[in-house]
């Protein structure tokens, strides 16, 4: 049966889904969901996902949604290593990945960054302002949350809270967002970049949906 991701070429959370299983060695096909073209907001996606979000992933027979339970539900029926095998391990890994996903990526989601400059009428400028300061706050916390790190986030191999450091490093680059102090940061985010899985999940790699 064959997997089937949905996806959106800058999307943070299918960037992650894209490195997972590339990681996992997985053959998948890619599916763009234009989101400029409001594509996941039709009758066809909303059946994928009824948040409208990307990504979803058809595997197993199933369809799932939101990039994190991908990820472990990849790790579990793989046993892929995308979390310690050790519970306070697993729990430090989480709490990583949370803090990108659930704190950083929320406010800086694309239809939550234009309705802020749709309210603000401040447009370009107002966008890049607050993309920013909640990625540059963010990754300092993310910093200081690595403890005592490796090549990796956690260790010294890649796992899911890599899979979500890198996206954002993306669009820290993207937004031009101050990333000095962020050492170790930027030498994991060096690491992962030389790993095969990661390069092929770049956004460059994907490029946009066909217009």
């Amino acid at each position: 049966m064959a997997t089937v991701l949905y996806d959106y070429w800058r999307s943070s959370a299918s960037y992650r889904v894209r490195i997972a299983l590339n990681m996992l060695g997985e053959d998948y096909e890619i599916v763009p969901v234009d989101l400029l073209a409001q594509a996941h907001r039709s009758e066809e996606h909303l059946a994928r996902n009824p948040q409208g979000l990307v990504p979803a992933l058809e595997i197993d027979g199933r369809m799932l949604t939101q990039s994190l339970a991908i990820i472990e539900y990849l790790d579990e029926t793989r046993s892929a290593g995308f979390l310690p095998k050790d519970a306070a391990g697993r729990a430090h890994v989480r709490a990583l990945a949370g803090a990108i996903a659930m704190e950083i990526h929320p406010v800086c989601n694309l239809r939550v960054v234009a309705h802020v400059a749709d309210l603000t009428g401040g447009g370009e400028e107002v966008r890049k302002a607050w993309m920013q300061k909640f990625i540059a706050e963010g990754l300092r916390a993310f910093e200081a949350m690595l403890g005592v790190a490796g090549d990796f986030c956690h260790g010294d191999r890649p796992g899911m809270a890599d899979f979500c450091l890198v996206p954002q490093l993306y669009n820290a680059h993207r937004w031009e967002v101050d990333q000095s102090g962020l050492e170790r940061i930027q030498r994991i985010g060096r690491n992962c970049s030389e790993i095969a899985a990661f390069a092929a999940a770049h956004p460059d790699r994907i490029g946009p949906p066909p217009s």
